[in-house]
């Protein structure tokens, strides 16, 4: 058991991971009057610019971690692939939230899978792959097409393959160069939704507006809030988020990825994905919303009451990747456009690079 938590103004959060998503954490902090400390292996971390104390070291180091921690009254991270071992370290000298143990469930996505479907929520059809003759078996069992996965450490598209009529399995397998991982049946998704939510030290879970998404080279290019459908089906979404969040015993932002399906019988939802930490499709809060969701994990990771949010209008979140941050200054000349540059250093084809929120006030 984590033991409760309550910060105090002048108090210090540790993050783990020092990208965008860590310098947005970092920069919540102090209008709440709390401190934060950036740990990162990465001497060129976007996030070291907005602290005034950092550790640049390996994970693996473990003098680094303990004097890191040392100087933090809780520990929080940024993304999901923090090595067990580093967490293990740190949870055994200060709270570590959300709860390392979450990490068990989310990095691998056989696991996650088994996870949701035990709660009774649906995903797409899968199947656990170790070799080309269970990959062929899966296929038969699932389908074409199908997409296979790495069961970890995949992002914006890197690690999976989809497999079609036509294709050569073997090929695929190999392609992927891994030993674990799963293949799910092919979704025909109308549209891609995420529910960022928030679940206090109380057990208090805070939904933002269902967020629809849309992908371009399978990395999230806009998101739109409020999503396009209908409030039953926002009203299931939001229940699916708070029924994950509080069966991980969860305890600062998540997102869930979800996809909207047609069928015969309705409308339904099915889980995609869950990660563990503030998201891209949550970035529309920090400027369309009366909290973003950074702040929103702060306060949950410092044991504060949540906030309630509420949208200022329909908002538009695009992200600028990889190089259309050469052209930022059109942006910079928009009315209403809020710009975020991230200072990532050189653009490179699917690096984010920063994003772009404009707020249209509803009519009344």
């Amino acid at each position: 058991m984590i033991p409760p938590v309550k910060l105090k103004e002048g108090d210090t959060i540790g993050i783990l991971g020092g990208g965008q998503l860590g310098r947005m954490l970092a920069m919540a902090a102090p209008r709440l009057g709390l401190k934060c400390r950036v740990f990162s292996p990465d001497p060129d971390s976007p996030a070291f610019d907005v602290v005034q104390n950092a550790t640049c070291a390996e994970y693996a180091d473990v003098e680094a971690l303990e004097l890191f921690a040392a100087d933090c009254d809780v520990l929080t991270y940024e993304f999901e692939n923090v090595p067990a071992a580093t967490a293990m370290i740190l949870a055994a000298r200060r709270p570590v939230l959300p709860n390392y143990q979450v990490l068990e469930t989310t990095q691998d996505r056989l696991i996650e899978k088994d996870f949701v479907t035990k709660l009774g929520i649906g995903t797409a059809r899968y199947a656990d792959v170790t070799s080309v003759e269970t990959l062929r078996d899966a296929i038969a069992k699932i389908g074409l097409p199908a997409v296979l996965k790495t069961r970890r450490f995949g992002y914006d598209g890197k690690g999976q393959v989809i497999i079609r009529e036509g294709n050569d399995p073997a090929k695929a397998w190999a392609d992927l160069e891994t030993k674990a991982a799963i293949l799910e049946a092919f979704v025909p998704f109308e549209r891609e939704i995420s529910v960022v939510a928030a679940r206090g030290m109380d057990g208090e879970v805070v939904c933002f507006d269902v967020t629809e998404n849309k992908h371009r080279d399978h990395i999230l290019k806009f998101s739109y809030a409020p999503a396009a459908i209908s409030e039953a089906l926002a009203k299931q979404a939001r229940d699916i988020a708070t029924k994950i969040a509080t069966a991980l015993n969860y305890v600062g932002v998540l997102a869930v990825e979800m996809f909207v399906v047609p069928g015969a019988g309705g409308t339904s939802i099915l889980v995609n994905e869950i990660a563990p930490r503030v998201h891209n499709s949550g970035h529309w809060t920090l400027d369309g919303c009366s909290v973003s969701q950074f702040e929103q994990h702060i306060r949950a990771i410092a044991g504060w009451p949540l906030a309630h949010p509420v949208r200022h209008g329909k908002v538009t979140m695009t992200n600028l990747i990889g190089h259309d941050i050469d052209d930022v200054s059109n942006w910079l000349g928009v009315p209403g456009a809020s710009v975020h540059i991230y200072g990532k250093g050189a653009a490179r084809p699917g690096r984010k690079m920063g994003h772009v929120t404009q707020v249209e006030p509803e009519k009344s």
